[in-house]
């Protein structure tokens, strides 16, 4: 029996904050320590951050990377650790993962498969590495063993994939365990996304058994830089059977999953599998050979266990794993932009509504785990001046009710109910005079009046946008985060004023569909999230149809008359652009899926949105940024790209009116 403590590290990391990404390192290698732990995995890129983008082609960037390489590195001393940073060979830069074992440098594997889809753009920067390459590499006067390679260290045989290496057909790991891998380590910045908890989990439970290893994979944690959320999912299996995983969604900077795992018993169980050929001879150069006499038999055999939180159970995950990704996401970017705080232009509905709970529910989540006075240090708030957890989310959020004429008591009185139950610095303001100076100076100088018949898209528009300008000023004055408000299905047709909902700093939820928001907002008031619990006060939210309050109140003025039933606009939607189905296809889908609709509804419902899918690229092209939250995003700076002027489709269109004989 040779018992081994193994470790993976989730870690919060910055692009390009060099002290902050160190220090975070470090802690998670001093907790490894102290954990007893032998081998520790950190993540891909973390010296540097994942998310440095063109930066990666900037020398200073690479050799900064190597300083706090080396910088760290005598913080191993007796141990095993890996982490991840861009280097350079031959002109080229790499994704490479850097193995220390004792205070030193060992060698360094590059990534061969490269994520270049969806949110990733790697061969923008890096180059592949060839399998089965290895090379001398010397830097700043020392040499080190560069490529494809399997280092045994102490009699332990080690291995590595890096992120999407795990995720291509013919993985390393294969060939890694022919050669009798004991360990794969596998350094990740695998992003959020709905449901791919599940998909990694079992890549590594799965990996571990058909390579028969012990596989450990630690993953970045946070919002990085802007729009990606990591949500940290460190895992260790061994043949199959899921031995540790780590937190999800955690605020705190490090967290560290450890195990103890038999060598031996790995090995036995590569000798009763009747399918295993080992490779007799390694490649030549394909090993590197690190004396480690400091290892030891471990002794305290404890093991981390395997418990997912209630949450993760329940029936009721998506919207908990929504909750906490956005908060998360929103806690950081408050956190790492140095600003003092978010506001919000509550307008008394849905999406306003839903900006606002998540900001509280991310204060309320990080309190939970941190604590007060922790949560206000991290804020930059001074612990003594903030006596309670109410008290600090005065201090961090304001919401901002401003009429107009259309406004109506019903979602006056549904702001302030929200902004009393968050606990949120609540201000009315009245913009109506404003309008109306806009109205009357344009009539003049186009000498006529404006009137709805005539200029209907004209008179909704200014309301939203002289609500931009003070807004905008409340958040300057408070050195605040403007919040827009668009959701992902306004975003799909254009369903928004640009410099009116859509002005602001970040935009939280334009990545989630209006149907499922408002699913959110219902589970948010009779339950909410583990920990935390619910808001009573959304029923006055819930209980009204969305609504822009832009026309007069008599027209009875609701978004899904503007456009068409939410749920129906969104299953178009995944069609269209997900799919990428033509409109005659889309027809036939959607008539499979709601065949209560008359034919030329339903073709209106389609011809509409594939015609301002196409007239509003624009406006996808400036909203603010928003956050990753699942593999069917709109987003053109991350995930859908689409020429802002096209063709519209309407060849399309017309050949399928004419086919229905419309």
């Amino acid at each position: 029996m040779q018992l081994i403590k193994v470790a993976a590290a989730a870690v919060n990391q910055t692009p390009l904050a060099w002290d902050t990404n160190q220090a975070n390192i470090t802690r998670a290698i001093a907790l490894a320590r102290a954990a007893g732990v032998t081998l520790l995995c950190l993540p891909e890129m973390c010296t540097s951050g994942y998310g440095c983008e063109d930066s990666f082609h900037s020398r200073g960037v690479i050799e900064q990377a190597w300083r706090v390489l080396t910088e760290i590195a005598p913080a191993t001393a007796g141990m095993i650790v890996s982490l991840g940073l861009p280097i350079v060979h031959r002109a080229a830069v790499y994704n490479a993962a850097a193995l220390l074992v004792d205070g030193r440098v060992a060698g360094l594997v590059g990534k061969r498969f490269l994520a270049g889809d969806g949110i990733h753009y790697e061969p923008r920067w890096f180059r592949p590495w060839p399998a089965g390459a290895a090379v001398d590499w010397s830097h700043q006067g020392e040499r080190y063993r560069l490529g494809d390679l399997l280092f045994e260290v102490g009699g332990l045989r080690i291995g590595f994939e890096i992120c999407e290496d795990a995720w291509v057909p013919n993985r390393p790991a294969g060939r890694l365990a022919g050669q009798g891998a004991d360990f794969i380590l596998n350094l990740s910045a695998s992003h959020f996304a709905f449901g791919r908890h599940e998909q990694r989990r079992r890549l590594v439970v799965e990996g571990s058994r058909a390579f028969g290893t012990t596989y450990i994979y630690a993953n970045l944690l946070g919002n990085e830089a802007g729009r990606v959320i990591y949500g940290g999912d460190a895992l260790i299996a061994s043949c199959g059977k899921l031995l540790a995983a780590g937190p999800r969604f955690g605020f705190e900077p490090a967290y560290l999953t450890a195990c103890v795992v038999d060598v031996d018993a790995t090995r036995l169980y590569h000798a009763r599998t009747a399918s295993f050929t080992p490779s007799v001879v390694d490649p030549p150069g394909s090993v590197v050979e690190v004396p480690a006499e400091f290892l030891r038999e471990q002794i305290d055999i404890e093991t981390q266990s395997v418990v997912d939180p209630a949450w993760a159970r329940s029936d009721d995950w998506k919207f908990e794993e929504f909750t906490r990704a956005e908060a998360l996401a929103l806690y950081d970017y408050l956190r790492k932009s140095k600003t003092r705080g978010f506001v919000i232009s509550l307008s008394g509905g849905a999406d306003s509504a839903a900006c606002a709970c998540l900001v509280y529910y991310a204060i309320a989540l990080a309190t939970e785990e941190r604590g007060l006075a922790r949560v206000c240090e991290a804020l930059g708030y001074d612990p003594e001046a903030i006596p309670s957890f109410a008290a600090l989310m005065r201090q961090l959020l304001t919401c901002v009710y401003q009429a107009t004429r259309n406004s109506s008591e019903t979602t006056r009185a549904a702001a302030e109910a929200v902004a009393a139950a968050v606990h949120a610095d609540y201000l009315e303001l009245d913009v109506d005079a404003l309008v109306n100076g806009y109205t009357s100076m344009i009539a003049g100088a186009l000498a006529r009046p404006l009137t709805w018949e005539t200029d209907d898209i004209a008179l909704q528009n200014i309301q939203a946008r002289a609500r931009a300008p003070g807004v905008w000023m409340i958040a300057n004055i408070r050195n605040a985060l403007l919040l827009a408000t668009s959701n992902r299905s306004e975003a799909a047709v254009g369903y928004a004023t640009m410099d009116g909902d859509t002005s602001g700093s970040l935009s939280p939820i334009a990545g989630i569909d209006k149907a499922s928001l408002r699913k959110w907002l219902r589970w948010a008031e009779v339950r909410g999230p583990e920990g935390v619990g619910p808001i009573p006060a959304l029923k006055a939210i819930n209980s009204q149809q969305p609504t822009a309050e832009l026309r007069p109140p008599g027209e009875g003025q609701t978004d899904e008359g503007d456009l068409m039933p939410y749920p129906i606009l969104d299953a178009i939607e995944r069609a269209a652009i997900r799919d990428k189905l033509p409109p005659r296809d889309c027809f036939r889908r959607m008539r499979t899926r709601y065949p209560e609709l008359a034919k030329a509804t339903l073709f209106a419902y389609i011809e509409r949105f594939f015609k301002l899918w196409s007239r509003n690229q624009w406006k996808r092209e400036r909203y603010a940024p928003s956050f990753h939250l699942d593999d069917e995003n709109l987003d053109p700076k991350t995930w859908c790209r689409f020429p802002i002027l096209s063709g519209g489709f309407q060849r399309e269109l017309d050949e399928l009116r004419r086919e229905l004989e419309l």
